[in-house]
């Protein structure tokens, strides 16, 4: 008869590495708040683009290329990040997108103009994003002082990020279209825009899902009043 060595020891719990929160931001950067978080474009995008298991949208945390931050490491904090055949819940364990782990880079960041970040955005920061290897890099500008345009994109070619055309509408709207996304970002009287392009439609919104609950329950409402009726005609006939 063997018996368990007593004087093994019971491995000690991996501890995972988690990166430290971004700096508390300059009261100017609401800017990014407004445009993308209080009317609810996180959560239309992350209901538009698919499986929730394999897609990130997500915002405000470091993306770094690997788990320690040496001295000089790029770490970026975008305003808007989506990646796709990604864990998110490693993003979530981790406190931000650590490339390494995931296996890519992002797929796609987004900055919101603020007069305390337009030098960083159009500067080094793109520099940066082009470094870590997001395909897209978006910027938004409410009024185009600070940025120089009210709507810009970039797509990472052989390592350098290229403009994507940007179209003026006939009502003044800016449009450009995001390969990586397949949606039209707009910019339209100074509010940033998601527009399918299969339907040309923006993307559903909070207003569209409480317009099709009450739809469906005036629906309902008939359904349920045709079937009554149904119901007292045949009791009258058993009644005759």
């Amino acid at each position: 008869m063997t018996t368990a060595d007593a004087s093994a020891k019971t491995p000690e719990p991996q501890v995972r590495f988690q990166l430290p929160d971004p700096p508390e931001r300059h009261p100017d950067e609401v800017t990014s708040y407004d445009q993308i978080h209080l009317p609810g474009n996180t959560h239309f995008l992350y209901q538009h683009l698919g499986n929730p298991e394999t897609t990130l949208v997500a915002a405000e945390r470091y993306v770094v290329l690997a788990p320690r931050l040496g001295r000089g490491a790029i770490r970026r904090s975008p305003d808007l990040l989506i990646a796709f055949g990604v864990n998110p819940q490693a993003y979530r364990d981790s406190n931000g997108y650590i490339i390494s782990e995931q296996g890519k880079p992002p797929d796609f960041a987004l900055e919101v103009a603020s007069p305390s970040t337009a030098d960083v955005d159009t500067g080094a920061k793109r520099d940066d994003y082009a470094a870590l290897g997001i395909l897209e890099y978006w910027r938004f500008d409410e009024t185009g002082e600070h940025h120089g345009t009210r709507l810009a994109g970039e797509r990472l070619e052989n390592g350098v990020y290229v403009p994507i055309p940007i179209d003026e509408l006939p009502d003044g709207s800016l449009q450009g279209y995001s390969a990586v996304l397949n949606l039209y970002l707009r910019w339209e009287d100074g509010l940033l825009g998601w527009y399918d392009p299969a339907t040309g439609r923006h993307i559903p919104t909070f207003e569209d899902e409480r317009a099709g609950r009450i739809e469906a329950e005036a629906r309902a409402a008939v359904a349920e009043a045709r079937i009554r009726e149904l119901e007292e005609k045949l009791r009258q006939r058993g009644d005759n």
